[in-house]
């Protein structure tokens, strides 16, 4: 991975957080990483615990953020939330359940990045 492209995430993963924030979740935490790999993003939306996968692309990338999570990736999100409640969660599983979301952050060459926030949509 280039300077230039961590970077980018970065920026998206910046953008996503105050993007979360704003909506009223609460960001619990950012770039936990285990053996398996890495969760960008884990909120509290309510009484639910939304894993955020966070894809940013310049806007005149030729993939748009939501393509970037196929099936494996989605299985693999899976696992890691699982693994993220069993060594970061305190209590019970949350009553609202555990949510995959993805993040899109779309950076163009002026002003503000686009966010779009889909809640559940992995899995």
């Amino acid at each position: 991975m280039t300077a230039r492209t961590q970077a980018l995430g970065r920026y998206g993963e910046d953008a996503a957080a105050r993007h979360l924030a704003a909506a009223g979740l609460t960001v619990l935490d950012r770039n936990w990483r285990c053996r398996e790999g890495e969760l960008d993003i884990v909120a509290l939306d309510g009484d639910t615990l939304a894993v955020c996968e966070v894809k940013t692309r310049t806007e005149h990338g030729f993939q748009t953020p939501a393509e970037a999570v196929d099936p494996v990736k989605a299985a693999r999100l899976a696992l890691l939330a699982e693994r993220w409640l069993a060594e970061r969660w305190q209590a019970p599983p949350p009553p609202g359940g555990v949510r995959i979301d993805l993040v899109g952050v779309v950076h163009g060459p002026r002003g503000a990045a686009r966010v779009e926030h889909l809640p559940g949509a992995v899995g």
